[in-house]
């Protein structure tokens, strides 16, 4: 499968950019919260570090998640002035049925599905592209196409460019509010050169739309053999061709240090120029790290870049997670007459979230993740048969291995109308005062939360990774109550994306 991602060129010195916004609807991830809890869900906006994994090269199918973990947000390029095109085109192709799925495995896995906007040879100022069209039909691309994803636009450094790009990026998030999507522009690091640009560049950009972007996807790449190659160029001295244009620089310049992701090429056929190798990022990394900047990581491209990838280059500064072996609850049920009484029937078309229950062809189902179009029983594996609804239910058992211990989740027996329940892990008090897990709230090793009906404690710094989930970050200490049963997953919030750009 071919990928997207947006790019735009700037007709002025033959400089060519990428860039782009990246999208996440969140309204799926509202259905069945609290009113308190889509309150703090609309307001989040992912927290750094973010990792991000352009793809473009044509590949038979989408990456799974073994070969992208490591990343949290990969990138469909293109979708362009005309249409969708490569990627983006591919998906657009897809069944509903097929997307749902896709979609289901990337957020089960913390991973963000965005598509880039615009590709290298369009010049939208140039072109005369009205910025409120074009930002209305892209915007209506994403919300149907359940993706997420828009472009930054840079096409000459004259004050027309800057302003086309500024009036883009309002209209852009009138339609894609901000905390119900995430938008980000992936600019090359000579537009943020103060005094450089007739229009300001991306510092003006940065004043008047800044608070509108989530994060920039800076790409540090083809702009010189020497440019951006060794530690200090990239991070605290760039030369005099393109000034003041390091990561620290552009800080000082007053651009967020932590809304400036580093972007490089995956090997050095990826790029013109700028390629470094990874461990020499990782030590790059390292030290802007210990310097105070914490924004992440962008590469251009899979399947040149991939799990290995990502693992060498976060280093010690962002330990990918141990390997974690999670089984899958078994459970052997029958239920009394009645157990499936009160329960919908499962209905294509309606989306479904982690723990919800429903009937399908005489059997009482539930849902381990966000879904839709999945059929109870079928090949996408989200739906877990809790057995016929006439006969007698044995609760479930599973066991789940984290890097630091192996626990017996719980193992219980009931037998409804009325149940006896056996569990191994403490019950009832042990939740008291201790809050509900929160998407985008960062959390420390010991940091103790509720989620699904139980007490989990995090191994280690986490931020949007669910109890449960597949990072195994979240030790389960047990079901706040006597009755046992397995941890829903929820939908993980996506996260933006990058690309690279062209050479000088």
């Amino acid at each position: 499968m071919v990928h997207l991602y947006s790019a735009l060129t700037a007709a002025m010195a033959a400089f060519t950019c990428f860039g782009e916004v990246a999208s996440v609807p969140l309204e799926e991830m509202l259905r069945g919260l609290t009113p308190k809890a889509r309150n703090v869900l609309k307001r989040a906006t992912p927290v750094a570090p973010h990792f991000v994994l352009y793809s473009d090269a044509y590949v038979s199918s989408e990456p799974t998640v073994s070969d992208i973990s490591g990343f949290n947000v990969f990138a469909l390029s293109f979708l362009v002035e005309y249409g969708a095109a490569d990627q983006a085109q591919e998906w657009e192709e897809l069944t509903a049925s097929q997307r749902s799925s896709i979609l289901s495995e990337y957020q089960a896995a913390g991973i963000s599905l965005i598509v880039s906007l615009f590709g290298s040879t369009e010049t939208p100022t140039s072109s005369g592209y009205d910025p409120i069209d074009t930002a209305n039909t892209m915007a209506a691309w994403v919300i149907e196409y359940g993706l997420q994803g828009d472009f930054a636009a840079f096409d000459a450094g004259t004050g027309s460019a800057e302003q086309w790009l500024g009036n883009f990026t309002t209209q852009l998030r009138t339609q894609l509010p901000q905390g119900q999507y995430i938008l980000t522009h992936a600019p090359v690091a000579p537009w943020f050169s103060p005094n450089y640009w007739g229009g300001g560049g991306y510092l003006w950009v940065d004043s008047v739309v800044g608070s509108m972007i989530d994060w920039y996807n800076v790409q540090f790449y083809n702009q010189g053999t020497t440019e951006y190659t060794t530690c200090d160029g990239l991070l605290y001295n760039s030369s005099t061709a393109w000034p003041q244009s390091a990561l620290f620089q552009i800080a000082d310049s007053g651009i967020s240090l932590n809304k400036l992701v580093i972007g490089k090429p995956a090997t050095s056929a990826q790029a013109t120029n700028g390629y470094i190798d990874p461990s020499l990022l990782a030590s790059c990394v390292s030290s802007a790290y210990a310097s105070g900047w914490n924004a992440g990581v962008m590469v251009w491209e899979y399947p040149y870049a991939g799990s290995s990838w990502i693992a060498t280059v976060r280093g010690d500064t962002w330990p990918m997670p141990t390997t974690t072996t999670s089984a899958t609850p078994t459970s052997t049920s029958t239920s009394t007459p009645g157990t499936c009484t009160g329960v919908a029937a499962w209905s294509a078309g309606e989306a479904y979230t982690g723990g919800a229950e429903v009937t399908y062809d005489g059997y009482l189902w539930t849902a381990s993740w966000w879904t839709e179009d999945d059929t109870p029983g079928g090949s996408a594996g989200v739906w877990v048969n809790d057995g016929a609804c006439t006969s007698t239910s044995i609760g479930t058992t599973s066991i789940s291995t984290t890097p630091t211990s192996t626990s017996i989740i719980s193992t219980s027996t009931s037998t409804t109308p009325t149940s006896t329940s056996t569990t191994l892990t403490t019950p009832g008090t042990t939740c008291a005062g201790v809050a509900g897990w929160t998407t985008g709230v960062a959390y420390t090793g010991g940091d103790e939360v509720t989620y699904g009906g139980y007490l989990w404690a995090a191994s280690w710094w986490t931020e949007n990774d669910t109890p449960g989930g597949t990072a195994g970050v979240w030790v389960n200490d047990g079901a706040c109550t006597s009755t046992a049963t397995a941890p829903p997953k929820h939908r993980a919030l996506l996260a933006p994306i990058v690309t690279s750009a062209p050479a000088l």
